[in-house]
C-alpha cells in the first residue's frame, strides 16, 4: 500500500473515532449527571480521581508526541 492510500485510510479511520468518541462523550457526561443527582460527594471523588487518571494519559501522550 502507497503512502497516499496510507493516509486515506488512516485519516477515514480517525473521523470514524471522533464520530463514535462524540456520541460516547454525551453518554460520560449523561452517567455523570446521574451520579451528582444521586450522589454528589461520591461523585466528586471519582470525578478527582478520573481527572488525576487523565492528568496521567496526557503526561504519557506528551512523552509520545515528542521528538526523539
Amino acid at each position: 500500500m502507497d503512502n497516499a492510500t496510507r493516509e486515506m485510510l488512516d485519516m477515514k479511520l480517525l473521523d470514524e473515532i471522533q464520530e463514535v468518541r462524540s456520541k460516547n462523550n454525551i453518554n460520560w457526561m449523561d452517567v455523570l449527571r446521574l451520579a451528582f443527582r444521586h450522589s454528589p460527594d461520591e461523585a466528586r471523588e471519582l470525578v478527582g480521581r478520573i481527572n488525576s487518571d487523565d492528568q496521567r494519559i496526557s503526561e504519557l501522550f506528551a512523552q509520545l508526541a515528542q521528538k526523539s
